[in-house]
């Protein structure tokens, strides 16, 4: 990617929270730190070229990963938050190595709300076809606790009719309803959304599972983990401005996606193309 620091002068910026995702997903991680962060100044990068991201092979993800890092640092961010559950199942190690700055992943934050909010320990998760292969879910759900009950689903096609807005849509419905089923049928207590795109779909997600079911928002719960970081590291919390600024930038401009940017954050949108 090219550097674009000389678009903004020196020091603009400089000292933002940087998220990234394959596409409008991560934009659900934005809001959910521009409400329990208020003023921080974040920078933000959808990989709207790209994506989706789920589909691709592990190597393909983390260079994509790390590219998306380095652009992000380079504009200054002090904080990497991998907003892609995709990205983070198979790339968060790599990214750490390679970066010396706090990196968030969204995955370790969902299983940790998740095993505080079930009742009988019999999680569902669905994810990306990447996410739920890796196998990240019930991996760190077990390292905590050995007797959970973990069963995933792939849901490849929620992503791009996500990406397309077709969020309200009645095929949207019926292919969450399918997707879901092996789920329902297992009696799960709580439901892992493994993508942050699927928070778009909540309230169709939360009437097809059954309201007993508890959903955990990754996107809330990396935002409570940030937050809780910061009260303890003052050293870094000190580093990050708190102007109330958000920069969008994306490697593919379309009008969906300013439209459901503009519905997610609830505000208007300044888009920013970044050439890869």
């Amino acid at each position: 990617m090219e550097d674009n620091n000389h678009m903004y002068g020196p020091g603009f910026f400089a000292t933002m929270i940087g998220i990234f995702d394959s596409g409008i997903g991560g934009l659900t991680v934005v809001r959910s730190l521009m409400d329990q962060l208020s003023g921080y100044d974040i920078i933000y990068f959808g990989d709207t070229a790209r994506t989706p991201y789920g589909s691709k092979s592990p190597e393909t993800v983390i260079r994509y990963a790390l590219e998306n890092t380095d652009f992000l640092m380079n504009q200054g961010a002090k904080i990497i938050v991998m907003a892609c559950n995709t990205a983070s199942s198979v790339a968060a190690e790599r990214v750490s190595a390679e970066f010396d700055a706090p990196i968030f992943e969204v995955i370790t934050p969902a299983v940790e709300v998740s095993l505080q909010t079930s009742r009988g320990l019999k999680i569902g998760v669905i994810g990306t076809r990447a996410t739920i292969t890796s196998g990240i879910y019930e991996k760190k759900i077990k390292a905590i606790n050995p007797d959970a009950k973990v069963y995933s689903a792939a849901c490849p096609l929620l992503v791009p009719l996500v990406e397309e807005g077709w969020m309200q849509k009645p095929e949207t419905v019926m292919i969450i309803k399918k997707y879901l089923h092996p789920l329902k049928v297992r009696q799960i207590d709580t439901l892992i959304l493994g993508c942050t795109h699927y928070p778009l779909l909540k309230k169709s997600i939360q009437r097809k599972i059954g309201k007993k079911v508890s959903v955990i928002d990754s996107s809330i719960a990396v935002g409570a983990k940030i937050k809780d970081f910061l009260a303890g590291h003052i050293e870094v919390d000190n580093l990050l401005s708190r102007n109330g600024k958000l920069r969008l930038f994306v490697s593919d401009i379309t009008d969906q996606f300013e439209k459901t940017a503009q519905i997610t954050l609830k505000r208007n949108v300044h888009l920013e193309p970044v050439k890869l």
